[in-house]
């Protein structure tokens, strides 16, 4: 239904995009080349009677006006008229209610009905080459764009700004964390409110994480098939809107509302000192493939959003393997991207990004191209570059994986670290030398570039994959729930030698998992470069063998806090060890290794890797069978890089001995030159990682099969 026109328009500007409240009015903006006529629709609160205004003004593609009186909470979409031609690329349906790009908020749901389609559902081949869409409207079948209250009060809020060498990341999801608190209120689990409660901000710092990384909180749909299937986008890499924080993870019922709690949550955090990093997916849309719904971008302009066949631009190249690749080739696409990340730093407070197949932003014409146009705005941009810039460096096009081949600002994800770690205490000989890379930062990845070792961030698992409870106790995929026969996520898991597949009562089983989990855990955070931990390693979560729960909204893939009892060792054991590389600089350097005396008197090394008989390891060391053990001298006496004030920083020297073999070894400790006596800080051997052993320069450290004993330097 249409109603009759508001009586005041006024021109506006072209700039900024989106809808701006100013305390007097609105300011509407939407950019679109192949429009010939685009309306702006004010939407009553029940989302089923619209006024439509026409956009008169256009400057540089970009349709704008100005509405007196129009305030927070009206709710609003766009109508683009222009051609229909999807053999051309070009999507245009004036019968599409369209959502605002640059929305800052969003309201309702969608039902999948025929009114989200530009075709036929009837017809197995989609949109037709040419003809008119079917003018089913979809008003009342879509979400709406709010207007939303820009202002806030955030009092002394300030970055914490932690530099990488002394940051902690804990990857978590919004909803996850928080659905099965005991400590949260039952109002608040699974929102931004509750994320930000004192139970879970405790948990966080008894961890010293000095950073959160959230799990998507762009606003997301749930796919088609899954509701379908009775499942959802768990996940939530489905993005809708690139400017709004997903409505169902707020506790405010309020239209608009989701936006002052995203922000209340950010300022909590930073008053606990922890920074909030996104996972952002702006590789792809909701929109998928051909045969997708028209939500917003497809009707706005196919062509600059999106990119399209060579062959058949009906079609979508796709480098991600969701049915389409946004267009990071185009001037307006490349400004969205960036508009949003500005608006998330400056507007919303956080600290970072994690971006998500980032290599695909990187696709010039197909090849992944480190000078390509988005690095270049992202390293000159005085807001975007200052910030935390992850990548994680891979898609699922050719070429895509470049992981080490990413510009001096930013970090990436460090999927060799993961895959060595892995694969050492597997037992696997041949990866000693590997190994040793991955533990001291990797300088063979990004050292070249100009980057120092927190640029390689460390991780073992992630959302992504199995937990590491369940990676040791899993050889295959457990993805049945999923609905896809089990063909999804990654195809196997390779032997672990733990004796049984899944649940198991054998004590001798489960006993060996466990102390696999603290070797693992252990060896990321002794490791030079950005350890990060996936929410509820530090408990034991598992997924019961599931290493894909996208799908899984439910007990499967939330966190389960009733393990803090249960798994209570493993957590002092995570505890300790966090409080071990907090306190001690030798864990996480600023520069790398250099192999040599850092000042010419010294005789010891700044870093020294050793045979299990104490010796200094020769090339046919490196080489031999033996490799599953090997002991490293971290010379505290040595650290080359001063602190804030220009202080020269000196700590306690370690030995870390390692023994990912099957049998017990004895470690004999080195000569006197390194130190007169050790203590031992972590035996990974114990559940809680305990040990009061001491030893003499020349005594042996018993190591048991597969762990990892740490000793300090006795003073």
């Amino acid at each position: 239904m249409v109603v009759s026109p508001v009586a005041t328009v006024w021109p506006g500007h072209s700039y900024p995009l989106g809808a701006v409240y100013d305390g007097a009015g609105t300011n509407f903006a939407v950019f679109s080349e192949v429009a010939e006529r685009v309306e702006l629709c004010l939407i009553d609160g029940r989302d089923t009677t619209e006024t439509r205004i026409a956009l008169e003004e256009v400057d540089g593609y970009v349709w704008h006006a100005y509405l007196p009186g129009v305030e927070p909470g009206q709710h609003y979409g766009f109508r683009v008229h222009g051609p229909f031609d999807p053999s051309a690329g070009q999507r245009c349906d004036a019968s599409k209610l369209l959502l605002d790009p640059y929305g800052k908020a969003f309201h309702g749901d969608f039902d999948f009905g025929p009114a989200l389609f530009s075709y036929d559902l009837n017809d197995p081949d989609g949109p037709a080459a040419g003809g008119p869409p079917p003018a089913l409207d979809s008003l009342g079948h879509t979400m709406t764009s709010v207007v939303i209250n820009p202002f806030f009060d955030w009092a002394a809020d300030r970055a914490p700004r932690t530099p990488y060498h002394e940051t902690i990341i804990y990857e978590a999801h919004v909803k996850g964390m928080t659905q099965t608190h005991p400590g949260v209120p039952e109002e608040l689990r699974g929102t931004y409110a509750g994320l930000a409660h004192p139970a879970i901000i405790d948990h966080l710092k008894s961890l010293n994480v000095t950073a959160i990384e959230l799990m998507p909180v762009h606003q997301f749909l749930h796919d088609h098939r899954l509701r379908q299937l009775g499942l959802r986008n768990y996940w939530g890499y489905n993005t809708v809107g690139f400017f709004a924080p997903h409505n169902s993870y707020a506790a405010s019922r309020q239209a608009g509302g989701a936006v002052a709690e995203f922000k209340a949550m950010v300022r909590t955090f930073h008053q606990a000192g922890i920074e909030v990093i996104l996972d952002v997916v702006y590789n792809h849309t909701a929109e998928g493939n051909q045969l997708g719904p028209t939500i917003n971008f497809r009707g706005i302009d196919n062509a600059a959003y999106y990119r399209l066949s060579d062959d058949d631009p009906r079609c979508y190249t796709d480098y991600t393997g969701t049915g389409n690749s946004l267009n990071a080739r185009h001037p307006h696409t490349l400004q969205l991207i960036m508009d949003s990340l500005r608006y998330w730093v400056t507007e919303m407070h956080v600290d970072g990004f994690r971006f998500d197949l980032a290599s695909t932003l990187a696709r010039e014409l197909h090849d992944v191209d480190r000078l390509s146009a988005f690095f270049d705005l992202v390293q000159q941009d005085p807001v975007v570059s200052q910030v935390k810039l992850i990548a994680e460096p891979w898609d699922v096009g050719e070429g895509g994986y470049q992981v080490g081949n990413f510009p001096g600002l930013w970090t990436e994800w460090n999927g060799k670290y993961r895959d060595t770690v892995r694969d050492y205490w597997r037992g696997v000989p041949e990866t000693l030398g590997e190994f040793a890379s991955r533990l001291t930062g990797s300088s063979d990845l990004y050292e070249a570039t100009g980057r120092r070792p927190g640029a390689s961030i460390n991780f073992v698992t992630c959302h992504d994959g199995f937990t590491l409870a369940d990676l040791v106790s899993y050889n295959e995929k457990h993805n049945e729930a999923n609905g896809e026969d089990n063909r999804d996520g990654e195809s196997y898991n390779r032997s672990w030698n733990c004796g049984v597949e899944g649940p198991t009562d054998d004590a001798a089983v489960l006993a060996l998992r466990a102390h696999q989990v603290r070797n693992i855990m252990a060896t990321l955070l002794i490791s030079q470069g950005t350890p990060m931990i996936a929410h509820g390693d530090e408990l034991g979560r598992t997924q019961h063998g599931n290493n894909n729960v996208y799908c899984q909204d439910s007990e499967l893939s939330w966190m389960d806090w009733s393990l803090v009892d249960k798994n209570a060792d493993l957590l002092a054991f995570t505890r300790a060890l966090t409080a071990l590389r907090a306190g001690h600089p030798v864990f996480r350097r600023r520069r790398f290794f250099e192999g040599r005396p850092i000042r010419g008197g010294d005789e010891v090394r700044d870093i020294a890797w050793l045979t299990p008989a104490g010796h200094e390891m020769t090339r046919q060391d490196w080489d031999s069978e033996f490799g599953r053990c090997v002991m490293v001298f971290l010379n505290g006496e040595a650290l080359p890089e001063p602190d804030a004030r220009g202080r020269r920083i000196v700590d306690d020297s370690f030995l870390l001995c390692f023994n990912a073999g099957e049998t017990p070894v004895d470690f004999i400790t080195p000569a006197s030159d390194y130190a007169q006596g050790w203590r031992a800080v972590i035996d990974t051997a114990d559940p809680a990682g305990r040990s009061d052993l001491e030893v003499f320069a020349g005594d042996a450290v018993p190591v048991t099969a597969r762990s990892l004993t740490i000793l300090c330097k006795s003073r």
